[in-house]
């Protein structure tokens, strides 16, 4: 398995984008790939950059892919709720 974790903080290079594509590329069918990401998969073909390869890319990330979106707060703010002190005036 394979896990791009916080998936689109920013853009790609052009090298990047080529070294992802030879990758989903040897991956596509035949092993599984975990993509997470706060940017909505509507904004990742401007993340990636360059029309013709994120539309590669997408292709091989996005089709047969089971997508789960959440929703609410972040689990990082709840947990700090939970251990934030409180002061005392």
């Amino acid at each position: 398995v394979l896990i791009l974790d916080d998936w689109g903080l920013m853009k790609l290079s052009a090298e990047n984008r080529r070294d992802l594509l030879e990758v989903l590329e040897d991956r596509h069918g035949r092993r599984s790939t975990i993509a997470t990401s706060q940017l909505p998969i509507e904004e990742w073909h401007g993340v990636i950059g360059d029309a013709t390869l994120a539309d590669a890319i997408l292709d091989r990330l996005v089709h047969n892919a089971y997508k789960i979106n959440l929703r609410g707060e972040s689990m990082r703010k709840q947990q700090a709720k939970l251990t934030a002190t409180e002061t005392s005036e």
